[in-house]
């Protein structure tokens, strides 16, 4: 699921402050990343067997090295995603998400645009 409502995507901001704001907000860059692209998880459990929900907000590098920390990133429309064991996670707009999920998406979604705007280029 899309939220194109919040207004992350677009933002260009540089890689450490974006970091930053993102741990400040509890997601989780870890290990995902490559030389010109990051992705922020925030990881929601369930009360439902076998599944887990995955907020994810994307970047491309416009300019610099994710791997050197200089790079200028360009944010892209966050998702909701659903993960079932074993399978993976689903981003479909098929899925059915419950709207408690939704709106507590919503919520971290504004959390981390307000600790972000402050930074962005």
């Amino acid at each position: 699921m899309k939220f194109t409502d919040i207004g992350l995507e677009d933002l260009i901001i540089d890689l450490k402050p974006l970091d930053h704001a993102m741990e400040q907000a509890n997601f989780v860059r870890a290990s995902q990343w490559d030389y010109e692209r990051v992705t922020y998880d925030y990881k929601i459990n369930s009360a439902e067997n076998n599944i887990t929900y995955y907020i994810r907000v994307q970047g491309y590098a416009l300019e610099g090295d994710v791997d050197r920390g200089d790079a200028v990133i360009k944010l892209m429309t966050p998702l909701l995603g659903k993960h079932y064991y074993p399978h993976g996670v689903e981003y479909g707009e098929n899925e059915d998400f419950p709207e408690s999920i939704v709106n507590r998406t919503e919520n971290l979604l504004k959390t981390a645009k307000e600790n972000i705007v402050p930074f962005t280029k």
